[in-house]
C-alpha cells in the first residue's frame, strides 16, 4: 500500500481598495501527494487545466494581458529530488503569455458588451528552497495591476498581491499545475468581486455623466443677495460708502459663479452645480440725491442681466456632450464664456442707456430684460 502525505498550500492575497486601503485574506489548498521514495522530475512545460470559473463577470471582460514580468524564462524553479542537484526550471505550455492568455478565456469567456479591461504580470513565480531534514520549503508570489482601457487611455484600478507557501518532503512532489492554477484563479475571482462591488460608485468606472443644476440660496440672508425674481433690490441693500469723486449716483457689482459637488451612483457621475447670481451689499452704494424709483430700477437691470447670463450658461451645458474622463473642462469654458458675456453685456447696457440718463434708451433695455427674462419662463 502506498502511503499519502497531506501537503498545506497556503495562500495569502491582498488587493487594493479605493482610498489606498488593502484588503487581506488567508486561503488553504490540502493536496494529497504519494509518499514515494523517488519522486519524478517534471519533465517538459507545464499544462494548465483550462476550465470556466464558477463565476460570471457581469461588469467587465479581459481585453488583453500584459506580461511585465522582469524575468519571462520560466514560472517555477523547482527542487529535484536527488541531493546536491541544482535546482530546474519548468515554464508553462507556449510560454506564460499564452498559456495564461488562453486559461483566462476559458475561465471568464469575453462579452465584449461590457468594460474592456487589460490585466498587468507583474510577479507571477514558485520558488523552491531545500530546507535541513529533507525538506523543501515552495513560495509562490503573483502581482497583477488591472487597468482599464477607455478612449485609448489605460486607467489603473487596482492591484492584487498573494503568496503561496507550503512543505514537502524532499522525494515528494507537489502538484505545482493546482498551485499555479489555483493563484490564477484566485486573482480573477478577487478581481471580479472588486470591480462588482465598485462599478456604481466608483468614478473611474462610470459610464456616464448628468448634469444636476440648483439655483443657490441662503438661509438666512446675509451679506450677499441671490437672485430671486421674488428679492428685488432696495435701498437698505446698498452698504457700501458712496464714492465722492464718483459722477454717478449709485453702483452695484454683480456677478456669477457656481458650486460643483461630484457624487456617483449607478454607474453615472451626477455632477450637482448649485448657479449664482449674486450681488453683495457691501460692495453697492448709493449717494443720498439718487435715492428714487427710477435709479433702483436702472440699479435693478444690472442684477436682472446676470440672471440672464447665469440662465445662458446652465443652456451651454445642457447643449454639451460630456464624457468621464472630461466634464470639469467643458464646464469651466463655459463658464469662461459666460462671465466674459455678462461683463459685454453689462457695458453695453451702461453706455447706450448713458448710465441710466438716457429715459428713452432706458425704457428699450427695460422692455428687452423683461422679454428675456420671461423668455427664461
Amino acid at each position: 500500500m502506498v502511503g499519502g502525505v497531506v501537503v498545506m498550500v497556503f495562500f495569502t492575497a491582498s488587493f487594493l481598495r479605493r482610498k489606498g486601503l488593502r484588503s487581506k485574506v488567508l486561503l488553504i489548498i490540502v493536496l494529497v501527494a504519494p509518499s514515494i521514495l523517488k519522486a519524478q522530475k517534471i519533465t517538459g512545460p507545464l499544462v494548465l487545466n483550462n476550465e470556466r470559473l464558477p463565476v460570471t463577470a457581469k461588469e467587465f471582460y479581459v481585453a488583453g494581458i500584459v506580461d511585465n514580468r522582469p524575468d519571462r524564462t520560466a514560472v517555477a524553479w523547482l527542487v529535484p529530488p536527488g541531493p546536491g542537484v541544482a535546482k530546474y526550471t519548468v515554464d508553462l505550455k507556449g510560454g506564460a503569455l499564452a498559456s495564461i492568455k488562453q486559461f483566462v478565456n476559458a475561465a471568464l469567456p469575453p462579452d465584449k458588451t461590457l468594460r474592456p479591461v487589460i490585466f498587468h504580470i507583474e510577479k507571477f513565480r514558485l520558488d523552491e528552497t531545500l530546507l535541513p531534514g529533507n525538506h523543501v520549503e515552495g513560495k509562490l508570489k503573483i502581482s497583477l495591476s488591472f487597468y482599464l482601457q477607455r478612449d485609448g487611455q489605460y486607467i489603473h484600478l487596482t492591484d492584487y498581491n498573494a503568496s503561496a507557501g507550503y512543505n514537502r518532503l524532499v522525494n515528494q512532489e507537489v502538484d505545482i499545475e493546482m498551485v499555479l492554477r489555483h493563484a490564477l484563479e484566485y486573482s480573477l475571482t478577487f478581481f471580479n468581486s472588486w470591480i462588482n462591488n465598485e462599478a456604481g460608485t466608483n468614478i473611474k468606472l462610470a459610464r456616464d455623466v448628468k448634469i444636476i443644476f440648483t439655483d443657490y440660496q441662503e438661509e438666512p440672508e446675509g451679506d450677499t443677495i441671490y437672485y430671486s425674481p421674488k428679492r428685488r433690490l432696495i435701498w437698505d441693500d446698498f452698504k457700501a460708502k458712496p464714492l465722492s469723486n464718483s459722477r454717478f449716483g449709485a453702483e452695484v457689482l454683480p456677478s456669477i459663479g457656481y458650486n460643483e459637488d461630484v457624487s456617483v451612483s449607478k454607474s453615472t457621475v451626477n455632477v450637482h452645480l448649485s448657479l449664482k447670481a449674486f450681488v453683495p451689499k457691501s460692495a453697492c452704494w448709493v449717494k443720498t440725491d439718487s435715492k428714487n424709483t427710477y435709479s433702483l430700477n436702472h440699479e435693478q437691470r444690472h442684477f436682472d442681466i446676470v440672471k440672464i447670463i447665469i440662465e445662458g450658461f446652465k443652456q451651454k451645458l445642457k447643449a454639451e456632450k460630456f464624457t468621464v474622463d472630461n466634464y470639469d473642462g467643458p464646464i469651466n469654458v463655459a463658464y469662461l464664456e459666460s462671465f466674459h458675456e455678462m461683463n459685454v453685456m453689462q457695458d453695453e447696457y451702461d453706455t447706450e442707456t448713458s448710465h441710466g440718463m438716457n429715459m428713452a434708451v432706458q425704457e428699450q433695455w427695460n422692455k428687452k430684460i423683461d422679454k428675456e427674462l420671461g423668455d427664461l419662463k
